[in-house]
């Protein structure tokens, strides 16, 4: 249901990504860029990673500190981040007022080092984009 955009020698524009993960999904990105760049200095390349079943996808950045990647989705956007080690104490102060979705895709993460881990998170909701932005900030503090 949630196809990517998986053909690596098509490189997709702004319209066929946007056609891509339809309208809500649309706007839900544009929300989740304006906060990052509200915290960050923000900086958005157009990748394919991670080989063929990832897809297009963007690489945001600040400065030169990795934030997450977004993959393109038919309905939809699946937010990639990992969330190290020394991040952790500081994802479980503000687990407990995040969605059961966070929550649970925590408690799911593919591990990395010890007690940290990748998180795959697919937004279907407004309230999704917010639990996703807060974890992007564990991983970089916003720019005071």
């Amino acid at each position: 249901m949630y196809e990517r955009l998986l053909d690596k020698s098509i490189i997709p524009n702004e319209a066929t990504i946007a056609e891509h993960i339809g309208p809500e999904s649309r706007r839900r990105l544009n929300d989740f860029e304006n906060d990052l760049r509200s915290n960050h200095l923000l900086s958005r390349e157009l990748k394919f990673p991670f080989g063929n079943n990832y897809g297009w996808g963007y690489k945001y950045s600040h400065r030169s500190a990795h934030l997450c990647y977004v993959f393109f989705e038919k309905g939809a956007f699946t937010v990639t981040l990992r969330i190290g080690d020394k991040h952790v104490p500081l994802i479980e102060d503000i687990l407990p007022s995040m969605l059961p979705k966070t929550k649970d895709l925590w408690r799911d993460r593919y591990p990395c080092g010890e007690h940290g881990g990748w998180i795959h998170y697919r937004i279907l909701t407004d309230n999704e984009v917010g639990d996703v932005v807060k974890l992007v900030k564990i991983r970089k503090k916003p720019v005071a």
